[in-house]
């Protein structure tokens, strides 16, 4: 009998939900309520490539080896290291007569769940992946779950930029959400000139917010704000705390009502921190982020902050994701030079 939450995948240990599993059941065979995507692409998320690509100093075919070696020990794509994986692309090849996912054999889809708890079996080797960027094109197949969830791609963006921004998707829907609870905020997106990071700039200046995007390097500052899509644009190492929360009050003003947090690095929690005004909000968004360094921080600050983990979910966020990029232009810029570069 198959699980809408796919407990019955999870070969090891015995009673976990399959994003915590060690080990995912990836047979090809479907229940009742799954359905099996013949796969196209995966899109890792900017944490874990980074981690591995750090990990073997920008060697593709190391880098490639150890994806699939990850793939192949746990049936998924979970980085054990970051405990993150990314999403995929592909095509709906078998649907169980209990599905209510509403997808239909021959959609082309974007999965909207991670990869750390999709069982995942690759059978090209990854062979067509030269290892250097995020997105993988690869042969293979993948299982949803009866409370999975997935996108059918769009007509009028190519396939790779809809993975781009399906991938991120969550981040500007709780920015949206966020960000529309405060009188005339004022926001700090650090990470500004990235894909979860620019889609929430956009988002929070559609609600009205007062923006600041910050990034690391003088490269990056030029290209967001060459972009226009932050008011200001501030340069300053988020893992500095005090160089951070300086470059975003001197942007904003004063300190941000909210904070973003979009970075792919470890070690940015108390400059997001420090940045934040009393009674503010931080946004971690990055799943380099951790938890209780943010926890203590704010407590050994004595800030008074509200704390939320982006956790990639929020209702309507692939289309709300997908209308700030083709109403933003200058968004879509930089995920298609983002894209070129891979």
């Amino acid at each position: 009998m198959t699980s809408p939450v796919g407990l019955h995948r999870v070969l090891a240990p015995h009673g976990v939900l399959p994003q915590a599993a060690q080990r995912l059941d990836n047979r090809p065979e479907i229940g009742a309520d799954e359905v099996r995507v013949q796969v196209e692409r995966l899109n890792l998320d900017a944490a874990s490539f980074r981690q591995l690509a750090t990990k073997h100093g920008g060697d593709g075919a190391a880098v490639r080896a150890e994806v699939l070696g990850i793939i192949e020990a746990r049936g998924k794509m979970h980085n054990p290291v970051t405990g993150s994986g990314g999403m995929l692309i592909g095509t709906v090849d078998a649907v169980g007569p209990a599905s209510t996912l509403g997808l239909k054999v021959g959609d082309r889809v974007a999965t909207l769940v991670s990869l750390t708890l999709t069982p995942l079996a690759v059978t090209d080797g990854l062979a067509r992946w030269d290892g250097l960027s995020e997105q993988v094109p690869c042969d293979g197949h993948a299982i949803l779950f009866g409370r999975s969830i997935a996108a059918v791609l769009p007509d009028d963006l190519p396939a790779e930029l809809a993975l781009a921004v399906f991938d991120v998707c969550g981040a500007p829907a709780l920015t949206d959400r966020v960000v529309r609870r405060y009188d005339s905020p004022r926001v700090a997106v650090i990470g500004g000139a990235g894909k979860s990071g620019s889609l929430s700039l956009a988002a929070a200046r559609r609600a009205g917010a007062r923006t600041v995007g910050v990034v690391p390097t003088a490269a990056e500052r030029d290209l967001l704000s060459h972009a226009g899509v932050a008011d200001a644009v501030a340069l300053a190492d988020a893992r500095d705390p005090v160089a951070l929360s300086t470059a975003v009050s001197e942007s904003l003003g004063g300190p941000a009502d909210v904070t973003v947090v979009c970075v792919d690095v470890p070690g940015c929690e108390h400059g997001a921190i420090l940045s934040t005004a009393e009674g503010g909000t931080v946004i971690f968004f990055s799943m380099a982020t951790s938890f209780p360094a943010a926890a203590l921080g704010a407590e050994g600050l004595a800030a008074d902050v509200t704390m939320l983990i982006g956790n990639g979910y929020a209702p309507g966020h692939a289309d709300f994701a997908l209308d700030l990029l083709r109403g933003e232009p200058a968004v879509r810029g930089l995920f298609e030079a983002r894209l070129s570069a891979d």
